[in-house]
């Protein structure tokens, strides 16, 4: 599959940009259209859905938000602190509930 003139494989936002509803997009879309990006990731788990990867999703790419990342890092900790396999999905369910209430 060809991509566009200007496209990029990712766009990532790391900024805080998005932990509150009134915040705007973390990026310009004068100066890059979502449509240039296969996927968009927002490093924010709370809300689930930001204004980027809401915008991102309406133009059709694929997006994720930080809450695997922060499951991943918590994963990867129990290891190293008890050095055996973490329960992923255990852990997985306990974060869903807590930052989302599901």
């Amino acid at each position: 599959m060809g991509y566009p003139s200007g496209s990029v494989d990712l766009l990532l936002n790391a900024t805080s940009l998005g932990l509150k509803a009134e915040d705007s997009l973390s990026m310009d879309e004068a100066a890059f259209a979502f449509r240039n990006a296969r996927a968009v990731y927002d490093m924010i788990y709370r809300p689930a859905e930001t204004p980027l990867l809401k915008a991102a999703k309406a133009a059709g790419c694929r997006v994720a938000n930080g809450l695997g990342m922060l499951l991943y890092q918590g994963v990867k900790a129990l290891e190293i602190w008890t050095e055996r396999p973490a329960p992923v999905e255990v852990m997985r369910r306990a974060l869903e509930r807590s930052v989302y209430g599901v």
